[in-house]
C-alpha cells in the first residue's frame, strides 16, 4: 500500500509537534528547576535576615539588661 502526499505532509506535520513538544517539555523541566532554585534562595535570604534581626533583637535587649 502507497501513502499518498497527504498522509506523508501529515506524518511530517506530527513528527515536528512530536520535536516542538519534547523541546517544550525540556525547557519546562528547566523553567522548573530554576524556580526551585530561585525559591530556595529567597528562603535562605529571608531565613538570615530572620535569624539575624531576632538574634539582634535578643543581644540588645540582655546587653540593656546588664547595663541598667
Amino acid at each position: 500500500m502507497r501513502l499518498s502526499s497527504v498522509q506523508l505532509i501529515a506524518a511530517l506535520a506530527a513528527a515536528v509537534c512530536l520535536i516542538i513538544a519534547f523541546i517544550a517539555a525540556g525547557v519546562g523541566m528547566i523553567s522548573g528547576f530554576f524556580m526551585l532554585l530561585a525559591v530556595a534562595a529567597l528562603v535562605f535570604i529571608a531565613w538570615t535576615a530572620l535569624r539575624r534581626a531576632f538574634g539582634r533583637s535578643r543581644s540588645q535587649s540582655g546587653s540593656n539588661a546588664l547595663n541598667r
